[in-house]
């Protein structure tokens, strides 16, 4: 797992996660609706009403989850946990906790759908609660996982934990105040920060774009690790801005006329006094008067 696929291919998915959550989070507050209960389409209906509930971020965990987990076994012959031959002692530490990783992924998707879609009642509290869980076990993970590091891979590492504890904060919070914009906008801006961070830690540590690897007793290769890291923060944030331009301007164009095509599908009521007045015309002459007189006295 510790190579450029490795990286890259997690890198991308937690990228990609941050882009459609910026997209869902906009959406929401560009016409004031609610971040966790978005109301359904009125034209949707039969299967597409039911297509439009699936949670299709529980799908997408459990499918990255499972084909990550399936990469890191493929990467050894065989995972074993301890060498009974030589000496009782374990192996493949590394390979384990990425293992682990992917399996917490893998089971956060699970209780999405299951919340979603096989409980009776949605609980947002133990989807929050689980994503939450995750993020403390990942922060442990990764903080053994640069106990032999040095360098650059120790730098690069230790800004990605820094990351993934400011999420693990947030995460915290939102169990308390889960359906409120700018936790959630924060929670989106760090999940493009790490998955960003990551396809530009496999750069860094395997496949440099200059050709020459990075030197781990260079002080300004070090430096310059942090300074990376600070670009990332200022393109993550006007990708964000940009996300929220581009919503903005496209509410502006369709919004109105899915609008008005709304209103138009909408049924025609006719008013109570008038088909009353249209049945007066079918009834007898010496009648009119009396239904009349009834109508002056109830105009409701």
């Amino acid at each position: 797992m510790g190579k450029f696929i490795g990286h890259l291919c997690p890198g991308l998915y937690l990228f990609s996660y941050g882009l459609y959550q910026a997209t869902v989070v906009f959406k929401a507050m560009i016409v004031n609706d609610s971040l966790l209960y978005p109301s359904c389409p009125p034209r949707n209906k039969g299967i597409w009403a039911r297509l439009w509930k699936i949670s299709y971020r529980g799908l997408l965990k459990m499918v990255t989850g499972s084909i990550l987990m399936v990469y890191v076994v493929f990467c050894l012959d065989v995972m074993i946990l301890m060498d009974t031959k030589n000496a009782l002692r374990f192996l493949y530490p590394k390979e384990w906790q990425h293992l682990t990783m992917f399996i917490l992924l893998t089971l956060s998707g699970c209780v999405d759908v299951m919340s979603k879609n096989l409980l009776p009642q949605r609980c947002v509290l133990l989807e929050k609660g689980t994503l939450a869980l995750t993020f403390y076990v990942l922060l442990l993970l990764l903080t053994s996982h640069v106990q032999d590091s040095t360098g650059i891979e120790l730098q690069t590492h230790r800004l990605l934990i820094l990351v993934v504890f400011l999420l693990m904060l947030v995460l915290t919070i939102e169990l308390w105040t889960p359906d409120t914009f700018h936790l959630l906008l924060i929670e989106t801006f760090l999940f493009l920060m790490m998955g960003s961070w990551l396809i530009q830690a496999g750069f860094i540590l395997y496949k440099p774009v200059t050709g020459y690897p990075w030197q781990d007793d260079d002080i300004s290769d070090i430096m310059f690790i942090t300074t990376f890291f600070c670009w990332h923060v200022m393109i993550n944030a006007l990708c964000l801005l940009g996300i929220y331009g581009i919503s903005s301007l496209w509410h502006r164009c369709y919004g109105t006329s899915l609008k008005l095509m709304g209103s138009k599908e909408a049924p025609y009521h006719k008013s109570t006094v008038g088909s009353l007045y249209k049945l007066l015309q079918e009834v007898d002459p010496s009648e009119k008067d009396d239904q009349a007189l009834l109508l002056s006295k109830n105009p409701s």
